[in-house]
């Protein structure tokens, strides 16, 4: 269908010369925007006090908006290649991770239609920060971010159960060498992982410590290992992101006149 066709390409990240998508992709990003910004407006009691139903009707509108473009996305996905089966398409496609993000978006204005416990309801809404997440949709920055998270999962996965594995070998050690001198302080080796986190991240907030000679020497250890550790993922990352700028460069095409990209 050609109109099917066009509206997925409006939808999608605009290319050099489709000035409607390019507006749209403008109109969403502000939208996307003004959205975060009510949001944090919206917890200055005194603020909200002033015009609580202009932030209301902002919400429905925005509402509204967010809800014809997923069921737009939905609808066109087919005339991607990998969503290109009319049923079975459309539902890995709403799995994805941008469609996720999408739906989770305007969720939070729709379940309070279902009934759903007024407790779960206030912690529902914190989801509606998820609508920042849709500008990853058109940020080059973000695509490359995530392309780098995926090539280096195995690494990072790696050196996040390294820290686990430290966090807990750090919260035994100082309960077994703390708990007889300060057993309300360290009462149990759960307890003790806030100042195993406190020290591995060099936050240090002072309000839990040891206090013996073996207990400060463990902590000397630990906030060392800390520093290392937390290093890891970094250099990771890092390494992953030059990687991919270099892939990137060699497959760019400049034009040998002005230096510019050449657009396929």
């Amino acid at each position: 269908m050609v109109l099917r066709k066009r509206i997925y390409e409006i939808l999608e990240p605009a290319k050099p010369n489709d000035n409607l998508s390019r507006n749209f992709d403008i109109f969403i990003i502000s939208l996307i925007g003004l959205n975060v910004a009510a949001l944090i407006l919206e917890s200055v009691e005194s603020i909200y006090r002033i015009a609580p139903k202009i932030f209301s009707s902002f919400e429905y509108v925005s509402i509204i908006i967010f809800s014809i473009e997923y069921i737009l996305r939905i609808w066109s996905c087919v005339e991607n290649p990998a969503y290109r089966k009319a049923i079975s398409g459309r539902l890995r496609f709403s799995v994805s991770f941008l469609a996720l993000i999408d739906l989770f978006a305007i969720l939070p204005f729709y379940l309070p239609f279902v009934g759903i416990d007024l407790r779960f309801l206030r912690a529902v809404r914190m989801m509606r920060i998820f609508r920042i997440a849709k500008i990853g949709r058109y940020s080059q920055s973000i695509k490359l971010l995530q392309r780098v998270l995926i090539q280096k999962k195995e690494q990072l996965i790696c050196s996040v159960f390294m820290l686990l594995l430290l966090l807990i070998i750090a919260s035994s050690a100082m309960y077994f060498t703390e708990n007889s001198v300060q057993p309300e302080t360290f009462s149990s080796i759960p307890a003790t992982m806030w100042w195993a986190v406190a020290t591995l991240t060099t936050v240090g907030y002072g309000d839990v410590y040891p206090v013996t000679q073996s207990g400060k020497l463990i902590a000397s250890v630990i906030a060392i290992l800390g520093i290392g550790m937390f290093a890891l993922p970094t250099g990771i990352l890092g390494a992953g992101f030059v990687e991919e700028i270099s892939c990137h460069r060699k497959k760019t095409k400049l034009c040998p006149h002005c230096g510019k990209q050449i657009m396929d």
